[in-house]
């Protein structure tokens, strides 16, 4: 069967119009097709098959008007013998194409996609409709327990508010009864206690008892007499009863005399008794109050400042486990504890708050005026740092220095031709003035680092630099003494790179001014420098508020006192002013500036000498003015009882340190010393240099160090301590030298710094236990031993190697092996005594008490020596 065959019989062949009626096909095919495309879309597409038309023979032409015949269309089941004497012309089905065929197969195929593809996603929806059912249900059925489980809550809390109100109800109407009992109780107690009373009084004979009236006549019956009347008894006078006192039975015992408790008393008595039962639930409302507590209080300001009676205080304490009175102090921890047993809230403060707010408020950059640069001068000794200093300002402060170095700080204002001023800050350059480096370093706004050309970097020069990156201040290399014929200034930009310092030749952004201070090379260039440099910083300061500043040097004056070289960091300090400088405090008698002359005011970066101080104030403390003088007072008693507790720690630990030192290595030595000094600067540097000194085995101990003259007070320090006195740039006065003479009391006096370590480091050294060396002399060899009578064993000796020597100590060495160590007896050569026998002779040899010698041992003599060693 052929495929035509196969789709005639698959599709059978139908009218294409609904009226039924045959005609021609259009020669133009319309129809349509799904097409599918990927992720299950499929789209409907019109398709036209465009037929040429075909005229049979016999038949009109197409512009012809004929009647169109009607053609009926075969069935596929027809019988075709029948057909044929009809004649009509029969219209044969058309053949479909291979692309029709293969379209129709395709739309067949997407109608089941699409089919199978709805049907999908119904089963989706219907499953999706289901869980949102079984999720509904499932949130009603929760909300429906959670509604169960409120309402049985609500019902048992109900249950149990009804039964507490029932509860209270009947323990308040078990109350009252009880009370109601006991007042009764109360009453009847009392008439027993009358009744009593008055019997006992009747008993005693001091109460007449009158009888009933109905007892009286059956008793004068019993005893045969006549009945009496019985006169009528006028009623009583009241009489008040603390005035009587008296009680008869018939009072007593009638109702309307009854004396029973007033109703106020028993309510007092009853409210007294709820009180006593209720008392944690009647307690009244404590108030709750913020007490301060500082570091030390006593128990009985305590209960003051809490509203507490002492004795609750000292209970409290007890229970604590601390026993004390009302007037013993106690630490603020413990006070803490009382505080929060009491119920109310602490505040601690500390004694240091006495110093909040002694600066004042930070300035407003409106109130910010342009003020001077403050340039340090650091460098290596020996430099030509204060030479360039008396360059600028045109003096000679070198000439006046003891061995022409520079031992104190000093600060200098220059004013320049432009009339602009610098303030410089001299800072000594040998080694044991760190301290004071550092202290200049950290007042500066610039450093000027001098570096002599011929010398270069050198120990201090490092140190300085190191200071001066700490302080984070801008550095200026001030390349000095380029007038001498062996300067390098290029070898010093060299070894500044390795420094981390890159001048500007070199690319870095450091400047360096090659000087001269002797010829007065180039200052001018120095000092725009430091101008260009201070305007970069746009240094500024307030000058109309209280004056404050750092102490750079402090020392005591005959005729003056303690003098404090201060500068001025911002603020103006003026003639009267109360300030506080460390641990003392005083007012501003005068004030003298760096070139001598009295001021009366000292403003922003400005170097001043002040007046009026009530003791010496250490060399690197602050300078503040105080609003009053009790402010100032408080605030110095504080910091000298801080650094006094700090320096007695300190002392007690150095204590047990030395003790466990000298127990660990026998008997430690120490050298004891006084030091007093011109200026608190030079007594830190000599006193941290002594103490660098020490050792394991000897060790510099300051028993006392201060500024002034040396008075008798130390001398008898020092005597009681066997130490040294040092005097620094100052001397004793004349009582403290005759004191000293007459108790043998050494005081040394110095004007140069390095002479006094160099002699306490001899003075260490000579402490020192001396080494102890042995220094080889000869050998002998025995060839003989000898027995004499009452002399012993004599070791006839042939001396092979070095000299042998009498009264020096020997050797037995037997084998190679030291038998014994002693010294000789005797030393002869035939009979004679020799003090000393060479190589090559014979002699003889006794030991002291030692007899075990034999032929063929052998004697080294040695002799030792000590030698004194050094630190």
């Amino acid at each position: 069967m052929s495929e035509t065959n196969e789709q005639e019989h698959k599709r059978p062949l139908t009218l294409t119009r609904p009226g039924g009626r045959l005609e021609l096909r259009k020669s133009v095919e319309t129809g349509q097709v799904r097409q599918s495309f990927s992720h299950g879309r499929s789209k409907t597409v019109t398709v036209e098959v465009r037929k040429k038309r075909t005229i049979p023979p016999g038949r009109p032409e197409p512009g012809r008007a004929e009647p169109a015949p009607t053609v009926a269309r075969e069935h596929p089941t027809a019988n075709p013998a029948a057909a044929e004497p009809v004649r009509r012309p029969v219209v044969t089905a058309r053949a479909l194409t291979t692309e029709e065929r293969a379209g129709r197969v395709r739309a067949l195929q997407d109608a089941h996609k699409a089919d199978e593809e709805a049907a999908r996603r119904a089963q989706l929806a219907e499953a999706d409709r289901r869980r949102q059912e079984e999720e509904r249900v499932a949130e009603e059925a929760r909300r429906r327990a959670e509604e169960e489980v409120r309402r049985k809550v609500e019902a048992e809390e109900n249950r149990r508010r009804v039964e507490e109100e029932a509860k209270q109800r009947t323990e308040a109407e078990e109350q009252r009864r009880k009370d109601e009992e006991s007042r009764l109780k109360v009453a009847e107690r009392a008439g027993r206690a009358a009744a009593a009373k008055v019997a006992a009084l009747a008993a005693a004979g001091k109460v007449n008892v009158a009888l009933e009236e109905e007892e009286e006549p059956s008793a004068a019956l019993r005893r045969g007499a006549r009945p009496e009347v019985k006169k009528p008894v006028a009623p009583p006078r009241y009489v008040p009863r603390r005035r009587t006192g008296k009680l008869t039975v018939t009072r007593a015992l009638s109702d309307e005399e009854e004396r029973v408790r007033s109703l106020a008393s028993v309510r007092r008595a009853r409210e007294r008794e709820r009180l006593r039962l209720h008392q944690g639930d009647q307690e009244q409302a404590k108030v709750v109050r913020e007490v301060v507590v500082p570091e030390t209080i006593t128990v009985q300001e305590l209960a003051n400042r809490m509203a507490e009676r002492g004795a609750d205080v000292i209970k409290s304490l007890m229970r604590m486990g601390v026993m004390a009175t009302i007037n013993q102090i106690i630490d603020a921890d413990t006070a803490e504890l009382v505080v929060a047993e009491f119920g109310h809230r602490l505040r601690r403060v500390s004694e240091a708050d006495v110093e909040v707010g002694l600066r004042g408020e930070e300035d407003t950059p409106e109130e910010l005026e342009p003020r001077a640069p403050i340039v340090t001068v650091m460098g290596h000794v020996d430099h030509g740092k204060t030479s360039l200093l008396d360059a600028l300002r045109e003096t000679d402060v070198a000439g006046g220095e003891a061995g022409g170095i520079t031992q104190h700080i000093g600060a200098y204002r220059v004013t320049l031709k432009s009339g602009r001023q610098i303030t410089f800050i001299d800072t000594p350059g040998h080694q044991a003035f760190t301290a004071m480096r550092a202290r200049g370093a950290n007042a500066t706004d610039i450093v000027v680092l001098v570096v002599a050309a011929d010398d270069g970097i050198m120990e201090q020069t490092v140190e300085a630099i190191r200071h001066a990156k700490a302080a984070e201040v801008p550095i200026i290399v001030a390349i000095n003494k380029i007038d001498r014929p062996d300067a390098r200034p290029e070898r010093v930009r060299q070894e500044l790179l390795q420094h981390e310092i890159v001048v500007e030749e070199l690319g870095g952004e450091v400047l360096d001014i090659e000087v001269s201070a002797l010829k007065k090379t180039n200052l001018d260039k120095l000092e725009e420098a430091i101008l260009l440099q201070a305007e970069l910083l746009d240094l500024r300061s307030n000058p109309n508020r209280t004056a404050e500043g750092v102490v750079l040097e402090a020392r005591l004056e005959r005729g003056r006192g303690a003098v404090a070289t201060v500068l001025i960091q911002r603020g103006t300090l003026k003639v009267g002013d109360i300030f506080v400088s460390g641990g003392e405090w005083g007012r501003v008698r005068a004030l003298v500036d760096d070139r001598g002359q009295s001021a009366s005011e000292a403003g922003p970066s400005t170097p001043i000498e002040v007046l009026g101080l009530n003791g010496t104030p250490l060399a690197g403390d602050d300078f503040v003015v105080a609003e009053n003088e009790g402010r100032a007072r408080d605030i110095a008693d504080f910091r000298r009882r801080r650094r006094r507790d700090a320096q007695a720690a300190a002392g007690a630990r150095g204590t047990l340190e030395q003790m466990f030192s000298q127990i660990a290595a026998g008997a430690a030595k120490e050298l004891p010393v006084v030091v007093k000094s011109d200026v608190q600067g030079s007594l830190e540097a000599i006193v941290g240099s002594l103490e660098k000194l020490s050792t394991n085995e000897v060790s510099i101990r300051v028993l006392h160090s201060a500024v002034g003259g040396i008075n008798e007070s130390d001398v008898i320090l020092a005597k009681a301590s066997n130490a040294v006195i040092i005097g620094f740039n100052v001397r004793a006065n004349p009582q403290a030298r005759d004191m000293a003479r007459r108790d043998n009391v050494e005081i040394r006096y110095y004007s140069i710094i390095y002479d006094v370590i160099d002699d306490m480091r001899g003075a260490l050294s000579g402490l020192l236990a001396p080494t102890i060396r042995e220094r080889f002399l000869g050998n002998a060899a025995i060839r003989e031993v000898f027995n004499i009578t009452r002399v012993g064993k004599v070791a006839g000796c042939m001396v092979t190697e070095g000299t042998v020597r009498r009264g020096a100590k020997v050797r037995l060495l037997r084998d190679n092996v030291v038998i014994h160590e002693g010294s000789l007896r005797t030393l002869k050569r035939f009979k004679d005594e020799v003090r000393d026998v060479r190589e090559g002779y014979e002699c003889g040899m006794a030991f002291e008490n030692y007899q075990d010698i034999q032929t063929g041992d052998v004697i080294e003599c040695f002799e030792v020596e000590e030698v004194a060693r050094a630190l």
